[in-house]
């Protein structure tokens, strides 16, 4: 059977469960926090990969100082070897008195007082003890692990959604339960005022099903007041403009037997054991970068520099490689990588323990999914017994058989089995909910 919720409105907009639960994951805060996330982790693994490519850097530096940075002095005699001064001896009478005079004299010399000095580099890394390598496939790891969790908030604003969808179609039900209970107790009160009238029946039948309508009258209010609300809790939770919607659903109950799952074979599907297995994987490479930060690295590069330093123009390209040991870092690294190990063993542990935990918890959701069933097909049972109980005090009532007492009686309990099979139908759609996001359906 097919049914739909309105409210009021001909031509309102009519949606099913799968419908409302897509405008949710599109609206819902958690599921765009979560997307941020994963285009987060996206541009880290972008960022990750850049360290492949040679690091290119430029400097350039002006200065100006109050004195120059190199400053000496020096005599011409001083520097002077002195079989130089002997093969210059002859020559000494022909220089003018000032001259040889200046050869005594102090020569001073000053460089370096300003200057621009500039540069440009490549540094290529050759070897980093594979910390490039595993950090980018740990960056991979890492937007995969994103996208998992996004799965989990996907789930959960699925498994809300269809919540409270189910609320509100169970509350419409009880609405149409309601609505028939009080038809009846019309027709009854017609029935036993013409009876009254006729002098056949007491006026206290009559006082009776005026009772009854009256809480019925009451149990119909709270729900068109639980309707109202709600409906405004679903279109807010779904993005939606307006509570002025129809939902369509099916109350015919579909047996279980086919979600039923090999749940060794689904747990490997789920997200909960694939994230497990991502901390594991994680762990490794972290292990391995520590190692990494521990062994020697190597680069090449090369670069061009300029400088005026000697007040003339000198630039320079130049190649180079450097080497790079630790040593002492050891000491610690050492400690680091035990470190890592333990919460290496730590991680696999705890995958064999939770995917345990993980198969029993697809169990136990089956088990509720059986019994659910079960209990939505003792209600069904339920209400043909209450059912034919009803038709037969009226009959009775009517032959004169019964007391009112016993027929108001018996459209109440008709009218609790109606319920009771509303909820359990509401109840059985959310543990086939929680049964297919156990096993990662």
């Amino acid at each position: 059977m097919i049914c739909s919720l309105c409210c009021g409105f001909v031509s309102a907009q009519t949606y099913t469960l799968e419908q409302l639960k897509d405008s949710a994951l599109h609206n819902n805060f958690a599921i765009r926090s979560a997307r941020y996330d994963i285009e987060a982790a996206g541009q880290q693994r972008k960022e990750a990969f850049t360290k492949f490519f040679p690091n290119v850097s430029g400097t350039g530096l002006w200065f100006n100082a109050n004195k120059a940075m190199a400053q000496t002095s020096f005599t011409l005699s001083e520097v002077m070897s002195p079989e130089l001064g002997t093969s210059l001896a002859p020559m000494a009478q022909l220089l003018p008195p000032d001259a040889l005079a200046a050869l005594a004299e102090p020569v001073n010399i000053s460089m370096m007082k300003n200057g621009v000095i500039a540069g440009v580099q490549a540094v290529q890394p050759v070897f980093a003890g594979g910390q490039i390598v595993n950090g980018n496939k740990l960056a991979r790891v890492g937007e995969e692990v994103t996208r998992l969790q996004m799965q989990l908030s996907e789930n959960e604003v699925e498994k809300t959604a269809e919540q409270y969808f189910w609320q509100l179609a169970s509350m419409q039900e009880k609405m149409k339960t309601v609505e028939a209970a009080e038809a009846l107790l019309n027709d009854i009160y017609k029935d036993v005022d013409i009876a009254v009238r006729a002098g056949v029946a007491m006026r206290n039948d009559l006082l009776q099903v005026q009772l009854r309508q009256n809480d019925i009258a009451s149990q119909k209010l709270k729900l068109h007041n639980g309707l109202s609300l709600m409906r405004m809790l679903l279109s807010q939770y779904c993005g939606l403009r307006d509570t002025s919607f129809v939902i369509s659903y099916q109350t015919d109950a579909v047996s279980p037997l086919a979600s039923r799952q090999d749940h060794q074979q689904a747990l490997l599907g789920t997200a909960e054991y694939q994230l497990l297995g991502k901390q594991v994987e994680a762990a490794n490479l972290q292990r391995k970068i520590a190692i990494g930060q521990n062994l020697p690295s190597v680069a090449v590069g090369a670069g061009l520099n300029y400088h005026n330093l000697l007040e003339k123009k000198h630039s320079f390209g130049m190649v180079f490689a450097t080497v790079s040991v630790p040593i002492s870092d050891w000491w610690g690294g050492s400690h680091a990588i035990k470190r890592k190990q333990l919460e290496q063993q730590q991680a696999r542990e705890q995958l064999a323990d939770n995917a345990e935990l993980l198969k029993i918890k697809m169990q136990s959701a089956w088990n509720s999914v059986e019994e659910s069933y079960q209990q939505l097909l003792l209600a069904q049972r339920s209400i043909e017994q209450a059912e034919e109980n009803l038709r037969l005090n009226r009959d009775y009532y009517n032959a004169g058989m019964s007391k009112m007492s016993d027929l108001l009686e018996a459209q109440m309990l008709y009218q609790q089995s109606c319920d009771k099979r509303t909820d359990a139908f509401a109840d059985y759609q959310n543990k086939l909910l929680e049964y297919r996001q156990a096993t990662g359906q």
